[in-house]
Formats: structure tokens, C-alpha cells, sequence
């Protein structure tokens, strides 16, 4: 049953990633396009569509959050590798524990904060007051989406560290 909830947070978190992933690199895209035609424009016509310039502060939201959980799952946030030269291989799998624990508890408050958030803006009815009009509750969504994410990939690793202590201390025996 353990193994077994493992192997379906494991495919929940293959796919998120893959859809995090490609939608980060379009995201990422469209703001390079955005801020091209916008140079182009105004070099061109001497006058720029302020749109252009725009459109990249409202979609870096979307870049910034949903990718906590695959970084965190890859280690690619910023950490510091000295204690491994000086722990033991047990306690390093407890450090890795507390610190996905921490990770995940953050995360759960983060999602339910941002879920209050996204409403409050949402029934607030507010618009963003530039060229483009976008909904302020459509950035405040990029919040609990990317911690909901994050929290997925979390649990997995609680769970990977609580499997690796378990057999760790089969091994010792």
C-alpha cells in the first residue's frame, strides 16, 4: 500500500512536470517575443504597443510558482552541500527528511493562503489597470496552483526519505 502510493504520487508528479515544464519554456518564449516586437515596433514605427512591455510582469507569476515543486524534486533550488562532508549517511536522510517536511508543511499554508487570495480578488472583481485587461485574481492564481504543485512533490519526497530511513534501519539490523 506504502509502495503503492508512492508509485501514483510518482506519475501524478511525472506528468505536473512535463506540463510545468512545457508551459515554462512557452511562457518564457512569449515573453522574449513580447519584448522583441516591442523594440522592433518602436524602432520600426516609432511608436510601441505598450502591451508588449506589459504582458511579461503578469505572466512571470506563472513561470515563478509551478516550478518550486520540479526544482525541488530535481535539487535545483540554491543549497549548501557542507554538512554532507561531515554528517553521516543517517543523518543526512534526516536532515533531507526535515527539510522536505518543513517543505511541505510551508507549502500546504502557502496553497491555503493562496486559495484565500485568488477569491478575495476574485470577488473583488478588481482588472489590472494597463493595456491588457487581465483579472487580478487570474496572477493571484499562479499562488496556490504553484504550492499545490509544490505540495505533490513534497509528499513524495516525505515519503521517499520515510522509505529510505525504513530501510536504512533494516539495514543496520
Amino acid at each position: 500500500m506504502y509502495l503503492t502510493i508512492i508509485k501514483v504520487l510518482r506519475y501524478i508528479n511525472l506528468t505536473f512536470e512535463r506540463i510545468v515544464f512545457t508551459t515554462s519554456i512557452t511562457i518564457v518564449a512569449l515573453i522574449v517575443i513580447a519584448l522583441t516586437l516591442s523594440a522592433v515596433t518602436r524602432y520600426v514605427s516609432g511608436n510601441g504597443y505598450d502591451w508588449f512591455i506589459e504582458l511579461p510582469p503578469v505572466l512571470i507569476c506563472w513561470l515563478v510558482f509551478p516550478l518550486l515543486g520540479p526544482l525541488l524534486h530535481k535539487g535545483q533550488h540554491i543549497q549548501v552541500d557542507f554538512l554532507t562532508s561531515i554528517l553521516t549517511k543517517k543523518s543526512i536522510l534526516l536532515v533531507k527528511l526535515t527539510n522536505n517536511l518543513v517543505v511541505l508543511i510551508g507549502s500546504a499554508l502557502f496553497f491555503r493562503a493562496g486559495i484565500d487570495a485568488t477569491v478575495l480578488y476574485y470577488n473583488m472583481g478588481q482588472i489590472l489597470e494597463i493595456q491588457l485587461e487581465v483579472p487580478i485574481w487570474w496572477m493571484y492564481l499562479a499562488f496556490p496552483t504553484g504550492f499545490f504543485v509544490l505540495t505533490t512533490f513534497a509528499t513524495e519526497l516525505v515519503l521517499n526519505d520515510l522509505s529510505r530511513l525504513i530501510s536504512f534501519k533494516s539495514e543496520i539490523k
